[in-house]
């Protein structure tokens, strides 16, 4: 007996999830597994990158979930270092680059094939945007290489470009470091994976941290000094110094392979699968991670939405299926949280614009609660804003901006938006209490009581 092959491309969370699982399922002998990364480093946490830049954690081998070797000792044959540059559908194969090797290719033979490619972040076409000490942080590569240029640098002056989680996430690394910092954001207000009103929140707080936050601009280019290196950042109507920028402008999903290869895409330029993860219209290729998209349960369309949880679940799908077993993926409702220095930053299920993008009538409610009894030290404010369709009173979104014990309260609309309950049907949960964690009504509940009383005024 033959054993089939699979061939994985990207050697990250979703890639070496799926190779792990469907090594338990099939052994060498039924199944060989061979799968390419093109980076230094493997199965690792991108999401701890600005803690290890910040100094919060050790990196980048705490940040390793498993080391090559620990892969190869289970019989997978993972080959770093190695760029996919073609596939070739209909003879089984993808041609392969060495990068250490010369450039060496080489071509690959696969039955079943694993597309796992991840993201790549936007750096549009400007002057200066590639000279030294301007960064991305998309890999441990890019946080080894922001760590060697914060190291030379005598100044202390940084500029970030971007206000979305990357982006606050880098300021507060860069504001731990001792530099002073600039947050440069084209939308009107930070985290545009909020409702703008929700957003102003977050900017308020950014400049009560020094955290200098200029909001509705538009960067121009980068400017250098006279070794070539990056000085300012400039915008339509001022310039910046800085001895370091980071770009934190956000993602698109790594398709270069599969458009190519004439597989399908969505709106994001994600690739399109069913449920089991299996690209649409192929028999024997799979896909999942940042370059997907994925089923939004509560809108009912696809969304493009990178993130680590949702990459290792496809993982463990795709090497089910591919394993011999079965396994879907349902979808999501696009929880997500972050944090800049001590504020709290959550949202699940879908913002203002997407609901009504998404052809849907809906109230809005936004609360002021605190995070403990107010009359327990260390009660702080915090911010619900509630979305509920206006005829079913089914929930649609929340958002919370908070500190302590904030964000992790949305993780509550994250499993009634799954369920699809209704704000009503949320004002009975039974959620813990103790004057330490909670007022006796928990923020969230006092917002689907009011967006319950808000459903019922719109009558329909």
């Amino acid at each position: 007996m033959t054993a089939e092959r699979l061939v994985i491309v990207g050697g990250d969370a979703a890639g070496m999830a799926a190779a792990s699982q469907a090594r338990r399922l099939k052994k060498p002998g039924e199944l060989t597994i061979t799968a390419f990364e093109r980076s230094h480093f493997t199965s690792y946490s991108a999401c701890g990158i600005p803690y290890w830049v910040g100094g919060v954690v050790d990196g980048p081998d705490a940040l390793i979930a498993r080391t090559a070797e620990e892969h190869r000792a289970r019989d997978i044959d993972l080959r770093m270092r190695t760029e996919v540059t073609e596939l070739d559908l209909d003879r089984g194969r993808v041609r392969t680059r060495d990068l250490d090797d010369g450039g060496r290719e080489s071509w690959t033979g696969f039955d079943k094939l694993v597309l796992a490619t991840g993201a790549r972040p936007l750096r549009p076409g400007l002057p200066g945007i590639d000279a030294p000490g301007v960064h991305g942080v998309q890999n441990l590569d890019d946080g080894r290489a922001l760590l060697d240029t914060l190291g030379a640098s005598a100044g202390r002056r940084a500029v970030v470009v971007g206000a979305g989680y990357i982006g606050v996430e880098m300021a507060e690394a860069l504001i731990r470091r001792g530099y002073q910092v600039t947050v440069l954001e084209q939308s009107a207000q930070p985290m545009s994976t909020l409702d703008p009103d929700m957003g102003a929140l977050v900017h308020e707080s950014m400049c009560s941290m020094g955290i200098e936050t200029v909001t509705g601009t538009t960067v121009t280019g980068v400017l250098t000094d006279s070794a070539q290196r990056a000085r300012a950042v400039t915008t339509e109507d001022a310039e910046y110094p800085a001895d370091v920028v980071v770009l934190g402008m956000g993602v698109r999903p790594e398709t270069t392979l599969a458009a190519a290869a004439g597989l399908p895409l969505g709106e994001s330029g994600g690739l399109l699968t069913d449920l089991a993860m299996r690209v649409r219209g192929q028999d024997a290729v799979w896909a999942g991670g940042d370059c997907v998209e994925v089923h939004d349960l509560v809108s009912g369309r696809t969304r493009h939405i990178a993130l680590g949880t949702h990459a290792n679940k496809h993982g463990q799908v795709i090497g089910a299926n591919v394993g011999g077993g079965y396994a879907t993926f349902p979808g999501v409702v696009g929880t997500a949280v972050s944090k800049v220095c001590d504020l709290e930053i959550a949202r699940t299920g879908l913002l203002e614009r997407q609901a009504h993008a998404a052809g849907l009538r809906f109230v809005t409610v936004t609360v002021e609660s605190t995070s403990r009894a107010g009359y327990y030290p260390g009660a702080r404010p915090m911010h619900v804003k509630m979305l509920a369709e206006r005829r079913t009173g089914r929930l649609l979104g929340v958002q919370i901006v908070g500190r302590e014990g904030a964000a992790k309260r949305v993780d509550i609309a994250a499993v009634a938006l799954t369920a699809g309950m209704t704000v009503e049907q949320m004002t009975a949960l039974d959620l813990g209490y103790a004057p330490p964690f909670s007022p006796v009504w928990d923020p969230v509940l006092v917002a689907a009581r009011k967006a319950t009383a808000a459903v019922r005024a719109a009558g329909g």
